[in-house]
């Protein structure tokens, strides 16, 4: 279970191409995450295996967590002190046990970024036409699935003195922007409020929690858009910066909210959409 997918690789002209996408230039890794150990769900591919591999770049040991277990230990695999687990956000008794296990084995996490979920394209509509299946299984896994994470991770974070949460959001849960998607909009609207609830209620346990609002990302998550180039080019045409985003954007918003250079921020949105919340 991921989020948003990988990146999809841009050409040396890709910068003078309407709505390509264009990955940032590399940004020399600095070991602002030495000393931390971080988990990370959906990172089996598209934002966050980019943001576990960024992490694990940055010196943090790393969990990779999916549902695909075989895909996060492949994605492990190819970053230094780092682990794939199978973690099913839906499961309360998988999120526990992964807890757990990691305690157990002194992966304790002071970082987690509750970013699995999913879009089911072809069925998430318009609420008139939308099937109860749909909406519940939309929100067991985008919204209860994060509250599950987030539940157990401020209970690993009280008994090691803190930590830092990031949630993925989206600008769906914040304007009209998926109309169309009512299940998905509605589990990332619940997403923003449960980070900022979490946050008030934990600042004074020295547990910071904030979300990271991308925009339109190419990873898997959004083949059914990418595959599309009349969709593609509707939902570009909506971002001011005029092209898609890439996981690579995403990464150093994490880091920052990761490392102790972020220690004053909390209960707060930061939105990397290339402008589309501005409209």
């Amino acid at each position: 279970m991921t989020d948003h997918p990988v990146s999809v690789p841009s050409t040396p002209s890709s910068a003078s191409v309407p709505g390509s996408v264009t990955t940032p230039a590399p940004v020399p890794d600095s070991g602002r995450l030495a000393g931390k150990t971080a988990l990370v769900t959906g990172a089996a591919a598209g934002i966050g295996r980019g943001v576990a591999a960024r992490f694990a770049a940055e010196g943090a040991r790393v969990v990779f967590s999916d549902r695909d277990g075989a895909g996060a230990e492949a994605a492990a695999a190819e970053s230094e002190n780092s682990r794939g687990i199978a973690l099913d956000i839906s499961d309360e008794a998988s999120v526990s046990g992964a807890f757990t296990d990691l305690a157990a084995s002194g992966w304790t996490p002071d970082v987690v970024v509750a970013n699995a979920g999913v879009q089911l394209f072809g069925h998430d509509a318009k609420v008139a036409d939308l099937d109860l299946d749909v909406w519940r299984r939309t929100i067991d896994i985008n919204l209860t699935g994060t509250f599950l994470t987030v539940k157990h991770a401020v209970r690993a974070m009280l008994a090691a003195g803190g930590g830092s949460i990031i949630l993925t959001g989206s600008p769906t849960g914040l304007n009209g922007e998926g109309a169309d998607f009512t299940a998905y909009s509605s589990s990332k609207a619940g997403i923003h409020g449960l980070a900022r609830t979490v946050a008030a209620a934990y600042a004074g346990e020295n547990i910071r929690v904030n979300t990271v609002v991308p925009a339109y990302t190419e990873t898997p998550l959004v083949s059914a858009i990418t595959s599309d180039p009349e969709a593609r080019a509707a939902i570009i045409g909506r971002i001011p910066l005029g092209r898609a985003g890439s996981p690579a954007d995403i990464e150093g918003i994490m880091v920052y909210l990761a490392s102790d250079d972020g220690a004053f921020a909390t209960g707060a949105l930061f939105a990397v959409d290339g402008g589309m919340t501005t409209l």
